[in-house]
Parts: structure tokens; sequence; C-alpha cells
């Protein structure tokens, strides 16, 4: 196995067109991505979109636990807390967001097998491809709320078109999916089981992509072999707990949200579970959450990106970003010291700044 971040490789097809390949290639670390990863990968996606010979791209990862589990976040602590690190934090969420648009505007189809754990810069590299595929192995999420962070990398564009509220509660929550809940909430296109990929790949080589539509081609594919795994598919709690979330998320207040979710979590079901993140998730975070989805509806995917920029440079600096990821992987002792107890005592000015340039 090569001892590179990422990988790349250019599959021949059928016409001798070429599939290029790009594998995140950390998996002790469950392929989360630095900064290095993201030098690798946008440059190469470059090049691959001026390449005429190339007809698709493909995004996968070495082994089975994960995708990408999210950002490189014990280096952005570092970047934090040591003298003169705030410059690598600012340039990682640049360079990140910068990636993430190149692939949301990539004109030639990119598919994302998104199987194991997808979550926070994982999300931000999937939900961008033109083909997102779930596996039954697949558990996605934008848990940022127990680190003091903010769902970002574009999650103020593609949580505001779930169906409903549920990008509100996603948010709010940090709630894994599975496969099924990707899709339903139109965050994944399409289900395969993960023992068909081998099958998947050979077939998108076989194709004749010359002259032909090379998304149509992609989706004529795994259209194919999403027929296939039907038997396989699990059952969608977001989709049979829809108008619950939808019930509890509705209200003119987050406090009045906040308050409704929180009666929720007793017990054992789904949603209980979904929701038990609520009692330490940081009161910095879920105003964020709330107030950055709200101010985006009606924002362009740029002008998103440009807002969470901003956003998560004052996080760098705030403090709050620090201490969560400090009790959660550093000394782990899962209690953050966040700088609100609670959202009641919050001072408005403190959340105003965030939005701030």
């Amino acid at each position: 196995m090569s001892d590179q971040p990422i990988v790349f490789e250019e599959w021949k097809t059928g016409d001798d067109a070429l599939i290029a390949v790009a594998r995140l290639n950390t998996p002790k670390a469950l392929n989360s991505l630095s900064l290095e990863m993201i030098r690798l990968l946008t440059p190469q996606l470059k090049r691959w979109a001026d390449d005429p010979r190339i007809c698709a791209v493909w995004l996968e990862a070495e082994g089975d636990k994960a995708f990408c589990a999210g950002g490189d976040i014990v280096a952005l602590y570092r970047s934090m807390t040591e003298p003169n690190g705030t410059g690598e934090g600012e340039a990682f969420f640049t360079e990140e967001y910068e990636l993430d648009y190149l692939i949301h505007t990539f004109a030639k189809p990119i598919v994302c097998w998104g199987h194991g754990i997808v979550m926070g810069g994982g999300m931000g590299i999937m939900e961008g491809a033109s083909h997102r595929v779930v596996t039954e192995k697949s558990k996605l999420a934008m848990p940022e709320i127990t680190i003091g962070l903010y769902p970002d990398v574009a999650a103020g564009w593609f949580l505001n078109r779930t169906p409903g509220r549920t990008g509100l509660f996603l948010g709010l929550t940090g709630a894994r999916m599975n496969g099924a809940d990707a899709v339903f909430t139109g965050l994944a296109d399409r289900f395969i089981k993960h023992d068909l990929k081998a099958e998947v790949v050979s077939e998108l080589k076989q194709q004749r992509w010359q002259g032909e539509n090379p998304h149509a081609v992609v989706g004529g594919v795994l259209r194919q072999f999403e027929q296939q795994s039907a038997d396989a598919q699990p059952e969608s709690p977001i989709r049979t707990h829809f108008d619950e979330i939808n019930r509890v998320t509705d209200a003119d207040t987050l406090e009045a949200v906040v308050s409704q979710l929180s009666e929720l979590s007793g017990g054992d079901s789904w949603v209980a579970k979904a929701t038990k993140s609520l009692a330490s998730a940081s009161p910095t975070s879920l105003a964020l959450v709330w107030r950055h989805l709200h101010g985006c509806k009606h924002k362009s995917l740029k002008e998103v990106l440009d807002t969470e920029l901003v956003m998560s440079q004052k996080c760098l600096d705030k403090g709050e970003f620090a201490e969560g990821i400090r009790a959660l992987l550093i000394d782990k002792d899962q209690q953050p010291r966040w700088r609100y107890a609670s959202l009641a005592e919050m001072d408005s000015a403190w959340i105003d700044d965030f939005f701030n340039a």
C-alpha cells in the first residue's frame, strides 16, 4: 500500500477514455482530511477538469471503516494552541472550502463511494459530488455541536435543501444517518451494496464514453446496481420519524426548539438517542447552527462558503472550538468548559461577532 495520503490512478475505459481515481489513504486516521491532502487533491482535480481524456472522476477511500471521518481537528487544535499557529488553521479552512466549491461546480461526473463513516469534512467532499453513493455500512453526520464548531463545508447550503426541517434537526443534534436516511434526505443519490463495488467499477470501465453524455453513462450504471441492492437497504429512521422531527423543530426561537428536542431524549428510540447529544452540546454551536441555517436559506453556494469562512476563522480565535477538541480528543475528559452554560446566559453580541468579517 502506498504511503501517500491520497493515491491517484487513471483507469482506461472500453473506448480508451480515462476514469480518474482519487483514493483517500490514511485509514488508521479514518481518512481524516488534512491540509496536505487538500493541497494534493485540489490541483489534481483541476488537471483532470482540463484533460479531455478524462471522462469522469471516482472518489473512494482505503479501508472499510470510513470514507472520511472529518477534518484533521487535532492538527487544528495545535494551530489554535501553539504560538503563531492560527495561520495553519486559516489556511485549512480557506483551502478546504475552495476544494468543496471545486467539487460542487466540477463539470465532469464525480462519483463518491461513501462507504463507512462520512462526517464533517468528509461530508464536504461527498455532498459536492454529482453521484453520491452510500452502502449498508454508511454512517453520515455533521456532529460539530459536540466540539464547539458548527456544520460547515457548505452545510448552510446542503442542510437547507433537505425535506422539511430535517437539516435543522441534523445540525442541532449531530444525529447519525444510515444510507437510507441519506437517500431520503437528498444527501445521497444511490444506495448500492458494498460488495458490488468491484462490479460497478468494472461496468464503468466497459462503457463507451466518447460522444456520450458522461453523466448519463454514470447514472445508467449506478441505477442498474441500485436495483440489485434493494434487498439490503435498511429502514430510514428519519423517514419513519419525519413528522415528529418537523413537529419538534417548529418554533420561532432556538430555545423553544431545543426544549422540544430535549423532551424526546428519554428512552431508547432512535429519536431519543439522536437528541441525547444536546445535553453536552456547546450553546455557542447551537446558536451558530440556528443563525447560520436561517441566514443562508436564499444564499448561493459561493455566498454560503464565504460566510462559513468568516465564521470558521472566528471559531479558531474564540476558544470554544479548541475547548471542544481538548475535551473530546486531547485530554478525553468529556467535560468541556463552554463559555456559556446555557442558551439563556448567552450574550447575543458574542454570536453576532462570528458573522463579522
